[in-house]
C-alpha cells in the first residue's frame, strides 16, 4: 500500500524516506531475478525493478489518515475513472477500503470488489460496511497470483500504490486481464519515480516508463496519464 511522510505515527516511519528513484534497470532476461537491493525491497526484481515489502495490516490508520485527501487529492482521482452509476469496479489492495467507500455510492447501481489478501483489512471493511448499511461491496479474498475474480467481471481496476508490492506481478497482472471485460480500464496510481521531491522511498515509487514497460509486456498500452495528482501518476491502461 502507501508510503508517506517521515512526520507520521511510529508503526509506519519505517517505511518513509526522501529519496532518488535508484534500482529501476532496464536489462533482466527472466521473470524474476533474486538479488540484494533496497532494505525495503524483498530482493526479487521484476523487469529491473525491485519489488517492495506488503504494507501490514498494522499501518490501517495511516491509511485513514485525516490528511490524506489532501496529500493525494482522492476526489480528482475519483473524477478521472468517470466512474458511472452501473461500474463494476475492482479495488484490488483495497487495504481498509478507503477508496471503496468512496466509490460505492458513485456506483450507486453497480458493484465494487473490495480485494485484499490480508484477512484483517478485509474484516475492517466488513464492520464499516455494515456500520454504513452499504450493500453493493463484494469482499474478496485475494492470492499471491491472482484476484480471484471471475472472468469478464468487472469495468474498472483501481490500483493505488499497491501494484510496487506484488509479490507475483506478471502473474497478478494477466489475473486482472482476464477479469476485466474487453473495454475494461486499469487505473495504476502510484507515487511518481521521476520526481525526488515525493517524500517517498524509491522502491516504492514509480516511473511512468517502468509501469509502461510492465503493462506493454501483459498486453496492455497507456491511454493517457492524467497529471493532475500532487504526488502520483494516474496512469489509464487498457487492452493492446
Amino acid at each position: 500500500m502507501l508510503r508517506a511522510k517521515s512526520t507520521l505515527a511510529p508503526i509506519v516511519i519505517g517505511l518513509f524516506l526522501l529519496c532518488s528513484c535508484n534500482g529501476q534497470t532496464k536489462n533482466d532476461s527472466q521473470d524474476y531475478v533474486y538479488k540484494k537491493g533496497d532494505p525495503n525491497g524483498i530482493g526479487k526484481w521484476y523487469m529491473g525493478r525491485e519489488i517492495a515489502h506488503v504494507m501490514g495490516f498494522q499501518g490501517m490508520s495511516w491509511l485513514e489518515r485525516p490528511e490524506r485527501e489532501e496529500e493525494e487529492n482522492t476526489a480528482t482521482l475519483l473524477k478521472n475513472m468517470y466512474i458511472q452509476p452501473t461500474d463494476a469496479i475492482a479495488d484490488i489492495g483495497a487495504g481498509s477500503g478507503y477508496h471503496v467507500f468512496k466509490m460505492a455510492p458513485m456506483a450507486s447501481k453497480g458493484i465494487i470488489y473490495a480485494v485484499d489478501i490480508q484477512d484483517e483489512m478485509l474484516a475492517a471493511i466488513r464492520e464499516n460496511m455494515e456500520a454504513q448499511d452499504v450493500r453493493n461491496i463484494k469482499l474478496v479474498k485475494g492470492g499471491e497470483q491472482g484476484v480471484n475474480l471471475l472472468e469478464n467481471s468487472v469495468d474498472k481496476v483501481l490500483m493505488v500504490d499497491v501494484y510496487h508490492e506484488f509479490n507475483y506481478p506478471k502473474e497478478m497482472i494477466a489475473s486482472i486481464k482476464k477479469a476485466l471485460k474487453p473495454d475494461g480500464k486499469i487505473f495504476l496510481i502510484e507515487y511518481r519515480g521521476e520526481d525526488r521531491s515525493v517524500p517517498i522511498k524509491a522502491v516504492h515509487k514509480m516511473t511512468e516508463a517502468q509501469a509502461v514497460r510492465e503493462m506493454n509486456a501483459a498486453g496492455f498500452i497507456l491511454e493517457r496519464n492524467d497529471d493532475n495528482l500532487p504526488w502520483q501518476h494516474c496512469m489509464v491502461f487498457i487492452r493492446e
